[in-house]
């Protein structure tokens, strides 16, 4: 599969979803995290679709592959925090929601003038 190929695939899972076929978009993102495992948009948006289905153990899988790609991202941290919360683990939620912070303040660091109207 082309990475273009891939980008369609989660294009259309995701138009899915939005459309409310929710078990087509699953199964779509599952086909492409499958054709490429270490996509990590196929993953997240598998996790993120998941978590809104209430699918919360298929979501976790999903978020701590997504996790394992890019554990520097600061939406697969709330992702996985928001996870967490829901399955009832508040330390795992906290942990996870204090990294996305962190993530959160080295980019204001690192970008201020896209953070300047957080700063008014």
């Amino acid at each position: 599969m082309t990475d273009d190929e891939l980008q369609t695939l989660i294009d259309d899972a995701t138009f899915d979803f939005t459309m409310g076929d929710t078990d087509l978009a699953v199964a779509k993102l599952t086909r492409a995290a499958t054709a490429a495992p270490a996509s990590f948009a196929a993953w997240h948006a598998l996790a993120e679709i998941n978590f809104s289905a209430r699918r919360l153990d298929a979501a976790l899988d999903a978020a701590q592959r997504a996790h394992a790609l890019r554990a520097d991202d600061l939406f697969i941290n709330t992702t996985l925090s928001r996870i967490w919360m829901e399955k009832g683990d508040k330390p795992m939620a906290e942990k996870f929601g204090a990294q996305a912070k962190i993530l959160g303040w080295k980019d204001q660091l690192k970008n201020p003038a896209a953070h300047q109207d957080g700063l008014k």
